[in-house]
């Protein structure tokens, strides 16, 4: 009987270690067949990254004259909007050229006007003295008829065809001087004329010189990367500041080449960045493709044609546009970075689109009234040197500093009035 008791345990826990292994490995193959047919429905149409980062434009803010720094306006992490001032110029000697340019632009004018009036006054001219070959032709055939009778002299005759020559030849005179001063004159008005033309642009050329002084923000962003200092010389093309507009950035999510036959423009993206954790969640779509891998576009590529070469699965950047709203809700930095998933259900259209913006990507209109308003400048020169207009103020008074100085974003200083460019 002892010898039973020992032995009937052990059938029993074989068929214990044999059912477990079967459950085991039944709800293996259930999970497999499970996470298969998840992956066959779902899954597969779905591409992730880690490897994404937040990306902006950064909007480089230089000089177009040289000049010498007298005050900045913003400083790094300061926010601006558009058209306020960054930075100023020195304006003394933008000013006297402009100075210079618009005196030149009257004195034309005015010696422009002086050539239609000549040519008024050598036309009066031409018809004295064709009043004067008639009177010398009538007294010489007067004469001639008298001649045959011996009634006048021969030396009065002779004094008559002279008479006449002198008139013929100054009639031909001022007809010439008429001719080449119409010359300078025909077929335009003072306003058209090539001098005062010319004289114009010297002053447009003057005029956008000094409003260059001021440098505006181009768009609305937080400053960075501020290098420029009070007193500093700068000159056209150095970098002084830059401008992120965090309002416009977007996510390049860096997937490997595998990933990328399924995708297309337009798909749907779900990502979540580090800043916020996952309970952040972002709607997106894809928005376009890289045209090379990020390898090829290196500041040192690869070189593959070499000996030692090991093949490196690729990376082609994705760009991928955020909503607006969710952006303006939970603010992005350039450089962060971010969780991409894309859902890849949709694979229809041309994995590479070719298609063409019918507008611009990016516009400002800051730069667009210093144009008008210097065309505005040179047509009130014309006028008012042109005999039928009141002449205008050409830089705003003290009292108006305070109306004008929204323009550079700055209010009037204690030496005088803030004002960037000139204002009519």
């Amino acid at each position: 009987m002892p010898n039973d008791t020992q032995v009937l345990p052990r059938p029993s826990l074989e068929t214990k270690r044999k059912r477990w292994l079967v459950i085991l490995i039944a709800a293996s193959a259930v999970i497999a067949i499970a996470y298969g047919a998840y992956w066959a429905i779902a899954l597969r149409y779905w591409q992730s990254t880690d490897d994404a980062y937040v990306s902006g434009n950064v909007v480089q803010i230089t000089p177009q004259i040289s000049g010498t720094v007298i005050a900045i306006g913003a400083d790094d992490t300061q926010f601006v909007k558009a058209g306020e001032l960054l930075v100023r110029l020195d304006q003394a000697d933008a000013k006297v050229a402009l100075d210079e340019a618009e005196a030149q632009l009257a004195k034309t004018v005015r010696e422009v006007r002086s050539l239609f009036a000549t040519s008024a006054q050598l036309q009066a001219s031409v018809a004295m003295r064709q009043s004067d070959l008639d009177r010398a032709s009538a007294d010489l055939a007067r004469r001639e008829r008298l001649a045959s009778s011996g009634a006048i002299s021969g030396e009065e005759m002779q004094h008559a065809r002279d008479a006449f020559d002198s008139a013929k030849a100054g009639l031909l005179e001022a007809q010439q001087q008429l001719t080449a001063n119409r010359v300078r004159v025909d077929r335009t008005t003072v306003e058209d004329h090539p001098d005062v033309q010319n004289a114009s642009a010297r002053v447009r050329d003057a005029y956008l010189t000094y409003a260059r002084t001021a440098l505006p923000a181009p768009v609305a962003g937080f400053v960075a990367k501020r290098a420029v200092q009070l007193g500093q010389r700068v000159s056209p093309g150095m970098p002084l500041m830059a401008i992120v507009p965090l309002d416009q950035v977007w996510v390049d999510a860096n997937f490997k080449e595998p990933q990328l036959a399924a995708m297309r423009v337009g798909q749907p993206v779900t990502l979540t960045a580090d800043l916020y954790g996952s309970k952040i969640k972002y709607r997106g779509k894809v928005a376009g493709f890289g045209a090379g891998t990020g390898s090829a576009f290196a500041l040192l590529p690869a070189q593959n044609a070499t000996g030692n070469w090991i093949k490196v699965v690729q990376r082609v950047p994705v760009r991928i546009a955020l909503d607006e709203r969710e952006l303006a809700a939970h603010p992005l930095q350039i450089g962060l970075s971010m969780q991409v998933e894309v859902d890849t259900h949709d694979r229809s259209g041309d994995r590479l689109p070719q298609v063409a913006r019918s507008v611009p990507a990016y516009a400002t209109d800051v730069f667009g009234s210093v144009d008008a308003l210097a065309d505005e400048r040179v047509r009130t020169i014309i006028v008012a040197n042109d005999g039928g207009a009141t002449h205008v103020a050409k830089y705003p008074a003290p009292q108006d500093a305070a109306a004008l100085s929204h323009l550079a974003g700055f209010t009037p200083a204690r030496d005088g009035p803030a004002v960037p460019r000139p204002t009519l």
